[in-house]
């Protein structure tokens, strides 16, 4: 039988969600500890792969496994098993083809800004001590909406077919001391959020002008984007599949 699982975990002591030779991975702790568990050897292919340092408050992977009669005891010895800082929220039993990355619909993330500096929010914030203008960040955000080919926020030399991406969502917002932004999309390439994150704080800075961000949109060159921003302001908030896939008890 396949099984979805769904964790959160903070990524700061993670070298990101999957394997590395001689690194630390939220897949291989997850892996070994459900593996040691239920007494095999299992694979998890997750929804995606986040970067070193990036958390995630929802994150799906599946495996096949044997008939698990009570999977809200699972859940609890798993919890017990686990370090810290990666938490199992629940199982579902679906389709025997049911594919966590593949079959996953919509994405969303979000990037945290706190304006000064809050040593309780060092680990999961990017901390600024000027004020960028949001007003701008969401005029060149919506330009997002309108693309598709995003290969300028790209990491280089990476493997994907396409550098096509469908994003429904991209806007700021301020309260406070904090600078929230949200972004959702169909998927994602590798450092994108992040690249997007730090070009629009450029265009918040007066570094870049509006026309000079859609001119990097269509240039498809990474290297006239501006910086990624730190792994620790971005969260995996929700990643979304059709109910169809499902298996209802």
């Amino acid at each position: 039988m396949r099984y979805f699982i769904e964790i959160a975990y903070n990524g700061k002591n993670y070298f990101g969600w999957q394997r590395q030779p001689e690194q630390n991975s939220v897949q291989q702790v997850l892996e070994e500890a459900l593996s040691t568990l239920l007494r095999k050897q299992l694979k998890l292919t997750g929804a995606g792969r986040t970067d070193a340092g990036v958390h995630a408050k929802q994150l799906f992977a599946h495996f096949d496994f044997d008939v698990i009669e009570d999977l809200e005891a699972l859940v609890y010895r798993l919890n017990s098993f686990l370090p810290k800082d990666i938490s199992v929220k629940k199982f579902f039993k679906v389709k025997d083809d049911a594919h966590a990355r593949f079959h996953a619909t919509e994405r969303a993330y979000k990037y945290i800004v706190i304006l000064g500096k809050d040593p309780f929010l060092q680990d999961f914030s990017f901390q600024l001590h000027k004020t960028p203008d949001v007003i701008l960040m969401n005029q060149a955000a919506e330009l997002l909406l309108h693309h598709r080919d995003f290969q300028c926020f790209s990491r280089t030399n990476t493997d994907v077919k396409t550098y096509h991406c469908s994003i429904v969502k991209a806007q700021w917002e301020a309260k406070n001391n904090k600078l929230t932004f949200t972004i959702v999309a169909d998927r994602f390439l590798r450092n994108m959020v992040r690249a997007v994150v730090g070009t629009l704080l450029d265009v918040g800075f007066g570094k870049t002008t509006i026309e000079e961000f859609s001119e990097i949109l269509q240039s498809k060159n990474r290297e006239n984007a501006g910086a990624s921003a730190p792994a620790q302001g971005l969260f995996l908030t929700k990643v979304v599949y059709p109910d169809s896939i499902f298996l209802r008890n």
